[in-house]
Formats: C-alpha cells, sequence, structure tokens
C-alpha cells in the first residue's frame, strides 16, 4: 500500500471548496525573504512574481485584503521563545528596509497591514476580527516560508472554520524539500490547493 493509499483510506484530502465571500492574505513577502544571505531563498520570488496577478485580480474584484509583517521592537522587549529559536527575526523592526513588503505587492490604501511577532497571522493580531468584520468565509493563503508562517497561518484559519485555499504557486520556502512537503501535508489535513490561474477561474465562473 502506498502513502497515498493510506490517507485515502483514512479519509484525508477532502475538499472544502470556496465560498461567497473570499479574501486574500499574503503573509512575510518581505524584503527580507527574497535575499538568502537574510531569509530567503528557493521559491519566494517565483511566489512572489505569481502573487502579484492574484493581488490584481483580488483589487478588481474588491476582495479584503491583508498584507503581515514580522516586526519587533528595536529594543528586542517584545522578543520571546520564537526569536530565541531564529534570533535573526530580531532585524525586522518597523523600520529595517528587511521589514518592508516588497514593491511589487505594496498595500494600497484600505488594506490591512497586521505586524506580528509569532508565525501565524493569527496569533496576537487583529487579523480574525477584521475577517470577522468583512463576513469572509473563504481565505486564499498567499507568502513565506510554505514551512512555517504559510503553515501556521493555514492551521489557526481552519481552527477558525474558514475555507481555506493554498495558493499553491504563490507560497515559497527557502528550501524546496520543506515546501513541498508541507504543502502535501496542508493540502491533506488543513486546506484545498489550488494554483493562482485556478483560483481566478474558479471565483471569476461563481459571480456568472
Amino acid at each position: 500500500m502506498s502513502e497515498l493509499d493510506i490517507y485515502a483510506r483514512q479519509g484525508f484530502a477532502q475538499k472544502i471548496g470556496i465560498g461567497h465571500a473570499p479574501a486574500l492574505v499574503m503573509v512575510d513577502f518581505v524584503l527580507g525573504f527574497t535575499d538568502p544571505a537574510h531569509f530567503g531563498g528557493g521559491n519566494i520570488n517565483d511566489a512572489i512574481a505569481k502573487t502579484v496577478d492574484l493581488l490584481a485580480f483580488a483589487r478588481k474584484n474588491h476582495w479584503p485584503i491583508a498584507h503581515t509583517r514580522v516586526v519587533y521592537a528595536d529594543d528586542g522587549s517584545d522578543a520571546g521563545a520564537f526569536t530565541r529559536k531564529a534570533p535573526g527575526l530580531l532585524k525586522l523592526t518597523e523600520t529595517s528596509p528587511l521589514s518592508q513588503i516588497v514593491d511589487d505587492l505594496r498595500p494600497n490604501p484600505g488594506e490591512l497591514v497586521i505586524r506580528k511577532r509569532q508565525a501565524s497571522a493569527f496569533f496576537g493580531t487583529e487579523f480574525s476580527s477584521w475577517l470577522i468584520w468583512n463576513r469572509v468565509d473563504t481565505l486564499f493563503v498567499t507568502g513565506c516560508t510554505t514551512s512555517g508562517c504559510v503553515r501556521a497561518t493555514v492551521v489557526d484559519a481552519v481552527a477558525h472554520n474558514l475555507r481555506t485555499i493554498v495558493v499553491t504557486d504563490g507560497v515559497g520556502d527557502r528550501a524546496i524539500g520543506p515546501h513541498e512537503a508541507n504543502l502535501f501535508d496542508m493540502g491533506q489535513k488543513y486546506a484545498d490547493l489550488m494554483t493562482s490561474a485556478e483560483i481566478m477561474a474558479a471565483t471569476g465562473a461563481l459571480k456568472t
């Protein structure tokens, strides 16, 4: 019996589907994650390029849009266990170039920018209440890294009973092995997996 057969026999990988009120979140697409000398590498730049078109589509269709940044105090006074494990994160302060959202995905007025200190976009932030206010039922997730902050956001999204869709070509990681393994696992247990093109086609069809 193959590994896929085991998952199938146990009933994983069911489809959750797209609802009627989608939103787009872009997790940590900041300059520090485009540079292998800091936190980048792998296929992160490719994921940014694919997200550009999806962001334009989301804006055209007036979806709620959120961006996240990791931001710590200049003096590290708000640091915790996460930065003990990955102390380089303390470089991501409010004014550091490394913590600025990449130019290709620069937020427009009216788009939420979440400052976070943990992996998930939900933990200790206003994200869940903002989604409730906007009556969102479906969350499309892009960003980096697939195995880290994207995965944490996806797990929390499904815990909030959102229809959660990982944009497979809009997420990236500094290493391809963790990227592929986590896409597989999220697709089995927490989210649907769709490309940006599939999402645009499917949500366009929902409006007709």
